[in-house]
């Protein structure tokens, strides 16, 4: 079983998360694409965060019209931060022994992935997919034993549009009082208005 594991925050989710899924998905033969929202994320204790219990049902709005989508609240459940490595691990031991693991992130986390915690445990799981985050092309995957794997690790590489949404614009949209139909699911959008999130600053 080939497994696709989105990890984040999804404050909120959007239409790029889904796009992102599905182009991993179809290009890497994925059987399931799971979506991991962090319940402590701690990269982010710098601003406020949406309860996990919020998020995580967000997620399950955005991502139920679509069968390989799966919504696991591991990291909602597992007190503390929330650690990929720790996520990756328990995955693996959950999942069948004949799986095979890709994280997906975009290509601004290639850079950053060597501050994460245990970045080593992160590759030893699983396979890296990245995806562009910006318009310019993901850079080719280092060739193996040349010398550039601790600045560049292998890596699967993922198509996609360029999609120029980010949950931080999303959130400034709604403070503002702008809409954000056709950024996010229409259950997602829904859910914002109805509970009045992001409406403080």
């Amino acid at each position: 079983m080939r497994v696709g594991v989105l990890g984040g925050t999804f404050d909120p989710p959007h239409l790029g998360h889904l796009i992102l899924a599905s182009c991993a998905a179809g290009q890497l033969g994925l059987d399931k694409v799971l979506f991991v929202p962090a319940g402590d994320p701690w990269r982010k204790a710098a601003r406020r965060v949406t309860p996990a219990g919020q998020r995580l049902e967000m997620a399950r709005l955005a991502t139920a019209g679509d069968p390989r989508f799966e919504v696991d609240p591991t990291e909602v459940q597992r007190p503390g931060p929330s650690y990929t490595s720790d996520t990756l691990r328990e995955l693996k031991q959950r999942l069948p022994r004949e799986s095979r693991l890709y994280f997906l992130v975009g290509e601004d986390a290639l850079e950053d992935m060597r501050y994460w915690h245990e970045p080593e445990a992160i590759l030893a799981a699983a396979t890296l997919a990245v995806a562009p985050r910006m318009e310019t092309p993901v850079p080719q995957p280092p060739e193996e034993h040349s010398g550039t794997a601790l600045a560049l690790p292998p890596f699967e590489r993922v198509d996609m549009p360029y999609i120029g949404i980010s949950s931080t614009d999303l959130r400034r949209r709604v403070q503002r009082g702008d809409s954000i139909r056709y950024l996010v699911p229409e259950a997602v959008e829904r859910y914002v208005r109805e509970r009045g999130l992001y409406l403080e600053p």
